[in-house]
């Protein structure tokens, strides 16, 4: 059976949280390495980490975890351009895009996003063969959707719209997954990123209690 891949979207600036956030500390290692590690975890293969502000930085963070790195030159031009420069480095991956059955597109500042939300839209796509695994969060389609790789060619082709027009044009064939709202929060301003702080403490004292 074909592989399904991970696309993670690692390139923005952060301008909102004022430094680069997908650096900042987060139970013990950094954004985008938990990121990058979340989709290898959940069994995604291969598992690509688009970067772009900060590059050289970023990619040190995921150096020997079993990922790769594409580098999208044209990332202050939008997120859809990192969702191409993944996709394209998906089809020139050795077979091309016949290795993977389909891709799950993923946000690195997601931290709520978990291993087994991942395996779900896997599921999912292997249970009913959809074109596009949607996740909804309540009202919210959002991030991480998984597209097969029959939209590969509309993903690498789109617009600032990012994968909207894409989701439009399929959804009728499309599946959804409902998440938890909890689970849709991202790490754009200070306040986001002390509140996930305090929340991995918790977790981590939780568990740490229960053994």
């Amino acid at each position: 059976m074909n592989g399904i891949a991970a696309v993670v979207l690692a390139a923005g600036a952060s301008r909102r949280m004022g430094r680069n956030k997908l650096l900042l500390e987060l139970g013990g290692e950094s954004v985008v390495r938990r990121a990058a590690r979340t989709a290898m975890e959940a069994g995604l293969n291969p598992v690509i980490v688009v970067t772009g502000h900060e590059r050289e930085a970023v990619e040190a963070e995921v150096r020997g975890i079993g990922c790769r790195t594409v580098y999208n030159a044209a990332h202050e031009a939008g997120q859809h351009t990192s969702v191409g420069a993944g996709i394209a480095a998906l089809t020139e991956e050795r077979g091309g895009a016949g290795r993977c059955a389909a891709a799950v597109v993923a946000l690195a500042d997601m931290p709520y996003v978990t291993a087994p939300m991942l395996r779900a839209l896997a599921a999912r796509h292997r249970e009913t063969g959809a074109p596009l695994v949607i996740s909804r969060y309540g009202d919210t389609i959002a991030p991480p959707m998984l597209y097969d790789r029959r939209l590969f060619g509309e993903l690498a082709r789109m617009d600032r719209r990012c994968g909207r027009e894409v989701v439009r044009r399929h959804r009728a064939d499309a599946v959804e997954v409902e998440w938890p709202a909890s689970a849709l929060r991202d790490l754009d301003r200070p306040e986001d990123y002390a509140r996930a702080r305090r929340e991995c403490a918790a977790s981590g004292a939780a568990r740490a209690g229960a053994r």
